[in-house]
């Protein structure tokens, strides 16, 4: 059974800092680019980071670099995103994915496999 269990969400002040990860299980996620994505509420779903299988290339959105790293540890099949410098605009549900594309690729939508999502707050 495939899953993408993500975790790591919550409610932040702005300014502070949330690492997100994502535990792959039921498929070969070495072979995978995994990455996040989130959805606002009322706004459409975007891709913020992916990571590539092979060389380890990733992506970001433009909102988010400088912010945000992604990471991925094959051994534990897990794949993190350290966010920094939160804002309130940074506020949605983020979730997991992986597609057997390049990492530019996933983030545009070209995903065989979700996560559930977890919520990130950023209030004072």
């Amino acid at each position: 059974q495939v899953q993408l269990v993500e975790s790591g969400g919550g409610l932040v002040q702005p300014g502070g800092s949330l690492r997100l990860s994502c535990v792959a299980s039921g498929f070969t996620a070495d072979y995978y680019a995994i990455g996040w994505f989130r959805q606002a509420p009322g706004k459409e779903r975007e891709g913020v980071s992916c990571i590539s299988s092979d060389d380890g290339s990733t992506y970001y959105t433009d909102s988010v670099k400088g912010r945000f790293t992604i990471s991925r540890d094959n051994a534990k099949n897990t794949v993190y995103l350290q966010m920094n410098s939160l804002s309130p605009e940074d506020t949605a549900v983020y979730y997991c994915a992986a597609g057997y594309y390049r990492a530019y690729a996933v983030c545009r939508d070209m995903v065989d496999y979700w996560g559930q999502g977890t919520h990130v707050t950023v209030s004072s």
